[in-house]
């Protein structure tokens, strides 16, 4: 079922293989979305602030799986591009053994300072005992993560997005139905959209390592000849490790801002964790895109497909900023009623401020589109810090700005929403720009 992307059609192949990400990362959000949909329903507005706070800290957390398994997953495709078989073996192997270790250091570290990051969040006293609780739980889940985020890398590297598709969406389902028995049947509050969230996890981690393992056994079984060896390992964590770090300030950056919303109230609080939520899933299809982008580029990069790369990089473009302007029609038109889904009609002063968001920053997801392509751009050419300068760049602008201007007499939150876009803008700006000027360096070519 492994698809080769270094042949065909470009812009066929390209979407041939990222829709399959695209749909299975909507889904994924779906754990997230169904817990936050039937908290704010049947536990109130208390219980919704609490979950989406967590939400943002799960979210930085995973990242840092999310990020080594994106390198590596890079590396595997640019071995699988030049047919080199047993170094695609052996980076399977450190990329394992990499992630798992991390993955082991994060779940004791986390339960361990459990007290201290409410803390940090600014969680006003009235939350931290159902935001305790759920993190208690949700944390358990992340073995489940890695799993399903490792083993996805793998068999997306070798062109095959479907199988991944196929797992999440019966774990998103199982998901929900769990969601609603645990929380409106059994009564079980927070703890129990946690457990339903982490049980659908596990269903998606292990199904997939089992399916990989019986369907790819050549990359998985014993072989003399795979030694996990250290050179190995520095090719992964050179890859894995900017990549991860990428992630991991995108998201810190978002976890600052959720402390500076935090200190604004509950209606802010509230707003914001169904507004990002939203937010999150409009933009998420060209967030996908440019990682599915930077495996096909990987792979042609590879193989020394260099004007099958300049293709990809021209059809990329054209389709994710197409796609973005008709989502910010749609968000911006529609925000109203999509904040109406997950907060109460009568919780008027929360729908009004989580409209606000969506309208200033929705009308901008072209932006973002760009970014994510330029992340994946730079991933797959082997210069991971590029995408970690422009993850800075848009990150650190998001916070100072934020910081800076809600502090403003008659700016106020506004100026938390406003400084989204204007971070996208200067990243786009500087990587554009990078690009243009080292175009002949970056895809190899000669003078």
């Amino acid at each position: 079922m492994n698809n080769e992307l270094t042949r065909g059609p470009v812009m066929k192949t390209m979407l041939r293989f990222a829709v399959p990400m695209i749909l299975g990362d909507l889904l994924q959000q779906c754990y997230n979305i169904a817990d936050t949909l039937i908290v704010g329903r049947f536990l109130g507005a208390d219980a919704l602030a609490a979950v989406g706070s967590a939400f943002s800290l799960m979210t930085f957390l995973t990242s840092i799986l999310l990020g080594l398994a994106m390198g590596s997953g890079t590396v595997f495709s640019i071995r699988y591009g030049e047919r080199d078989y047993l170094g695609l073996k052996e980076g399977v192997l450190a990329s394992f053994v990499l992630l798992g270790a991390v993955t082991l250091l994060l779940n004791a570290v986390i339960f361990a300072g459990i007290d201290w990051i409410i803390w940090v969040l600014r969680t006003p006293e009235n939350l931290t005992e159902m935001m305790r609780e759920y993190l208690a739980v949700i944390f358990a889940g992340m073995i489940g993560i890695f799993l399903y985020n490792f083993f996805a890398s793998l068999l997306r590297s070798l062109g095959n997005s479907l199988v991944p598709l196929i797992f999440l969406a019966i774990s998103a389902c199982l998901n929900i139905v769990l969601d609603l028995w645990f929380v409106a049947g059994l009564g079980r509050g927070v703890a129990g959209a946690a457990e339903a969230t982490v049980i659908s996890q596990y269903v998606s981690g292990i199904g997939l390592a089992l399916y990989t393992r019986i369907k790819f056994p050549e990359f998985l079984q014993k072989d003399k000849r795979v030694r996990l060896s250290l050179s190995r390992i520095r090719e992964i964590t050179s890859f894995s490790a900017l990549t991860c770090m990428q992630q991991s300030i995108m998201n810190l950056g978002i976890l600052a801002v959720q402390g500076l919303v935090n200190s604004f109230g509950v209606t802010i609080m509230a707003a914001f964790a169904a507004a990002v939520k939203i937010d999150a899933f409009a933009y998420l299809p060209v967030q996908d895109f440019g990682n599915a982008f930077s495996i096909f580029i990987a792979q042609n990069y590879g193989a020394k497909q260099t004007e099958r790369i300049k293709q990809g990089i021209r059809a990329a473009v054209l389709t994710s900023v197409s796609f973005s302007l008709l989502i910010s029609l749609g968000v911006f038109v529609f925000a109203g009623p999509l904040m109406a889904l997950f907060i109460d009609g009568a919780e008027a002063e929360i729908i009004a401020e989580g409209v606000r968001y969506l309208r200033i920053e929705g009308s901008f997801y072209f932006m973002i589109g760009l970014l994510f392509l330029l992340y994946g751009l730079y991933r797959a050419l082997g210069r991971p810090g590029m995408s970690v300068v422009l993850t800075v760049m848009s990150l650190g602008t998001r916070v100072a700005l934020a910081y800076s201007l809600s502090a403003l007499p008659g700016v106020g939150v506004v100026g938390i929403w406003w400084a989204v876009p204007i971070g996208w803008f200067l990243a786009d700006a500087l990587g554009i720009g990078y690009f243009a000027g080292r175009k002949k360096r970056l895809l190899g070519e000669t003078a």
